[in-house]
């Protein structure tokens, strides 16, 4: 067995036939990045990875990618263990009861026991999450939810932590999760230069359900809806409400409600707000408007209610955003 600095915090990354690449090997550049660092400032590495499965031996990923791993023990236990999320999870679930056995038998002993994307599956299966909150892939929110009703699931959370237990939303997520570790473990400073180096936010606002408007629009069967979702989508700045939308769409204000939340999935003014959200994230990414003329763009007659949508949806203000994600200017 490798010898281990006993400065290091051993990881162990839990995987099986079909695996997500991605999830693993994000998540693995984190602790390698976080060890380059560290041994560049003249500081011991943080962290020694280990890859681990039910048995041991070259194990296939969702891609080509394969890798070698060690046999699962519960009497030798990682600082922190992280299982991987599956494509065909319910698959996955069944053929490795192994897993599930050996997340129940090192849950109360374990520093930190991670579950990224569908990975939560196991853990959830092992009893560990009951009446904690967790999330998981949005794909997969409402068959965990379903089939463990006991978790308290949150479908939009980038990740969550319970106690020694953490969860993450889907694929790319595991890389948010894993720099939290970092920050948990080292502080933000190194972290930061984590996220620098893999070009990714340190905490990207908002959550997993946050896809663009003007491409969800377009899945919309209903022509009338969507010629109504296409005129808000381009006139943002004016004062829309339902009664003026009902009566572009020839509907009743009732009826317009009913089909429009049938075939978008939510209300007219939850799509009006979604829409000048994302206008206004887009304003202060690209550019550098006043938050005056930003608000106008999207329809708001002040900042006040411009600030108020941010920090409902994203948790920060506009000009906190503009800080942390607008780009460079020429």
């Amino acid at each position: 067995m490798e010898k281990i600095s006993t400065s290091q915090r051993r990881v162990d990354m839990v995987v099986y036939p079909g695996f997500k690449a991605i999830e693993a090997i994000g998540a693995m550049s984190v602790f390698e990045y976080a060890n380059l660092h560290l041994v560049q400032e003249g500081r011991p590495a943080g962290y020694a990875l280990r890859v681990v499965s039910d048995t041991a031996g070259p194990v296939a990923s969702d891609t080509h990618m394969l890798l070698q791993a060690q046999a699962l023990q519960a009497n030798d236990l990682p600082h922190t263990a992280i299982i991987v999320g599956a494509r065909q999870i319910e698959v996955a679930l069944a053929a490795h009861p192994a897993i599930v056995d050996w997340a129940a038998a090192v849950a109360p002993h374990i520093t930190r026991l991670v579950a990224l994307c569908s990975g939560s599956f196991f853990l959830a299966a092992a009893g560990v999450l009951d009446g904690l909150p967790a999330t998981t892939h949005w794909s997969v929110a409402a068959l965990l939810r379903e089939r463990f009703p006991a978790v308290q699931v949150q479908a939009d959370a980038i990740y969550l932590r319970s106690g020694r237990l953490w969860t993450s939303a889907g694929v790319t997520a595991g890389i948010d999760l894993a720099l939290a570790l970092v920050e948990d473990d080292f502080g933000r400073g190194l972290a930061l230069q984590v996220a620098r180096d893999l070009v990714v936010y340190l905490k990207r606002p908002g959550g997993q359900s946050q896809f663009s408007v003007h491409l969800t629009s377009q899945n919309t069967s209903h022509p009338g809806i969507r010629t109504i979702q296409d005129w808000v989508l381009s006139n943002l700045s004016l004062p829309l409400d339902v009664a003026l939308l009902a009566d572009r769409a020839a509907m009743s204000e009732r009826n317009f409600r009913r089909v429009f939340a049938k075939e978008v999935g939510s209300s007219p003014l939850q799509f009006i707000e979604s829409a000048r959200l994302e206008a206004g994230r887009r304003l202060l990414e690209e550019g550098d408007l006043p938050l005056k003329s930003v608000a106008g763009r999207v329809g708001f007659a002040s900042e006040q209610p411009l600030r108020k949508l941010f920090l409902k949806r994203l948790g920060v203000g506009p000009q906190a955003y503009r800080e942390r994600f607008g780009g460079a200017r020429p």
